[in-house]
């Protein structure tokens, strides 16, 4: 699909109620339609070398975003010379974030009055859609001890009738199924799978839950459907999503359904 074809698509599918459309546009970018509201999650627009995975739509380009939301403060999640860009070229759009790095959003060029800064628990409600903030472990929680905040955030999101959770990057900790579950039934999920190993470690590249421990949250959570991320951007960084549709196959059969999703592709999801 052209650029210009995908741009189209966003600006022309309906959605009614009880439904939701997403595009993936590689590594834990989505773009997300609810109802009139279109929401970029941690799209990843910088042409740098080394990426594999093309900027789909070259930051100057996009247009028609009412929320973008980045996970946490890594240039894949929250691309600050993109949300320099998006702050000029989408002047009602509204960005969200952990609350964490407030200042450097700040120094994106981003005033106040559009910053959602969120850290665990917290939520905020923009037209039709609320979006809840959960703690991410990337790697560690790491709590800020002055202020409290957490400088990566998981969010689910509301909207038109549907529930989406979109896990950033995180490893799997102490409570947080709970925090999931608490939520009730999720339509969608998704989640990083491209682990971590002492090699990486050694290069200073954190790591995520592996496709085995992301097989197994969404066992637990059961969603609609599930779909694999974070395993096709970089070189070094990378996993196999037909390994975590095996696992999930062999170890829960046809109870969660997954989507290895190809880029730009639409997907409707239905509540």
């Amino acid at each position: 699909m052209t650029k210009e074809a995908f741009l189209q698509q966003v600006r022309e599918t309906k959605t009614p109620y009880g439904t939701a459309a997403l595009w993936w546009l590689g590594q834990m970018g989505l773009w997300v339609k609810m109802g009139e509201t279109v929401l970029s999650i941690d799209y990843f627009a910088d042409p740098r070398p080394g990426r594999q995975t093309p900027d789909w739509v070259p930051a100057a380009e996009v247009t028609g975003i009412d929320l973008f939301l980045g996970t946490h403060n890594h240039d894949d999640h929250i691309d600050h010379p993109s949300w320099r860009i998006w702050a000029k070229t989408c002047p009602e759009a509204k960005f969200v974030f952990p609350k964490l790095h407030a200042a450097e959003i700040t120094a994106d060029g981003i005033s106040e009055d559009r910053q959602l800064g969120l850290t665990d628990g917290a939520c905020v409600q923009y037209k039709d859609v609320t979006i809840h903030a959960i703690a991410a472990a990337h790697e560690f929680l790491d709590q800020d001890p002055e202020t409290g905040l957490y400088p990566a955030l998981q969010y689910i999101i509301e909207g038109n009738g549907v529930r989406l959770y979109h896990a950033g990057d995180t490893l799997r900790y102490e409570g947080m199924l709970g925090k999931l579950q608490n939520f009730g039934e999720i339509d969608v999920m998704m989640v990083p799978i491209n682990g971590r190993d002492a090699e990486r470690y050694l290069r200073n590249c954190i790591g995520n839950m592996t496709f085995q421990e992301a097989v197994d949250l969404a066992g637990e959570l059961k969603p609609r459907l599930v779909i694999p991320g974070h395993w096709d951007m970089f070189i070094g960084n990378t996993a196999d999503p037909r390994d975590f549709s095996t696992y999930l196959t062999a170890k829960y059969g046809d109870q969660v359904p997954y989507l290895i999703p190809k880029h730009l592709e639409q997907v409707i999801i239905q509540h």
